[in-house]
């Protein structure tokens, strides 16, 4: 395929699709020549992008023209349109056209329309981080891929360990791999003893909130932010298992019995989780669960307003534990 998109928040993700490209398609003898990366801060770059690609390779392997970050999914003039719809047609064969982008492409839009046309679309999107099932099927796909044989539960463990971080768990599993060495399988035990586990701290925070435990609470905060961990990602957890409690305790209520239905509901990758959850939940009720959740989303508002990020996760911290200690 001549031109490629590839859109979604998984840099990481992309950048490695990238990279395959450029292995792929340049010769590393002509590679000055013929592969270009144009920013989006550079003046007319969709259109220089776009004459780029119209240049014949020099010498052995293809031409690489890679526009990034357009935003051409997300409004685009009727003269640029124009000329995509010109050119795109017209690309040669020797010739890829590479467009990324952060943002998913707005479908109203005709050169939208124009580039999934004649582009080859793909989505490199985070997964939410409460899919556990999701965030399970991704390990399994990359152990596979770097030739690793995981058991199911250090599959769910690296999941919860990682959660959505593609490089982490590229990272994770290059280490596994050498402390498993050739061809042996890697187990539980293996992972606990080698994967720093923020996520498993972001959860434990969830669960200190949801006995209104503030001092553990305020502790985790402290020992998350030591490591670095991103806040959006901690907030990102805690409404994900907020989100996974509230699903399980009202279909619970509603007299809901069979763990298969309640797990898919709830988006549990593995129903014998249930067993757990539903002990967790004996002490709590649907009501303050779901008053958990605008708290939630009223810290996620106050940090990407730049809020400070310890002050502000410790103060919601406490106003949620005052809701389950009512």
């Amino acid at each position: 395929m001549t031109v490629i998109l590839y859109w979604g928040d998984d840099d990481f993700a992309i950048a490695k699709a990238v990279s395959t490209i450029q292995q792929s398609a340049l010769d590393p003898a002509w590679m000055s020549f013929n592969y270009e990366k144009i920013s989006p801060d550079r003046e007319d770059a969709a259109i220089s992008a776009l004459d780029s690609a119209m240049t014949p390779p020099f010498g052995m392997g293809k031409r690489l023209v890679w526009l990034a970050d357009t935003t051409l999914m997300q409004q685009c003039s009727e003269g640029l349109l124009a000329e995509l719809e010109r050119t795109l047609p017209q690309i040669p064969a020797t010739t890829i056209l590479l467009l990324t982008s952060k943002n998913k492409p707005d479908g109203r839009l005709k050169s939208t329309k124009t580039i999934q046309k004649y582009a080859n679309v793909q989505e490199f999107s985070l997964i939410p981080p409460w899919k556990t099932a999701e965030l399970s099927q991704r390990v399994q796909i990359v152990a596979k891929e770097l030739g690793l044989k995981l058991t199911s539960d250090a599959i769910e463990l690296l999941a919860e360990a990682v959660g959505n971080n593609t490089r982490q768990l590229y990272l994770e599993l290059a280490k596994l791999q050498l402390l498993a060495g050739e061809g042996k399988q890697i187990d539980r035990a293996m992972v606990a003893s080698l994967v720093t586990a923020n996520t498993q701290n972001s959860l434990q925070l969830a669960t200190a909130i949801r006995i209104g435990d503030v001092g553990t609470a305020l502790q985790l905060i402290t020992e998350l932010i030591d490591r670095n961990e991103p806040a959006l990602k901690i907030v990102a957890t805690l409404v994900g298992q907020f989100r996974t409690w509230l699903w399980v305790k009202m279909l619970l209520d509603a007299g809901e019995k069979d763990d298969r239905v309640i797990a898919t509901a709830a988006g549990l990758g593995n129903p014998k989780r249930l067993f757990f959850i539903k002990q967790e939940l004996q002490a709590t009720t649907t009501d303050r669960l779901a008053a958990s959740l605008p708290k939630l989303l009223d810290l996620e508002f106050n940090l990407k307003r730049g809020g400070e990020t310890t002050s502000t996760l410790q103060m919601h911290a406490i106003e949620l534990c005052q809701i389950f200690r009512l």
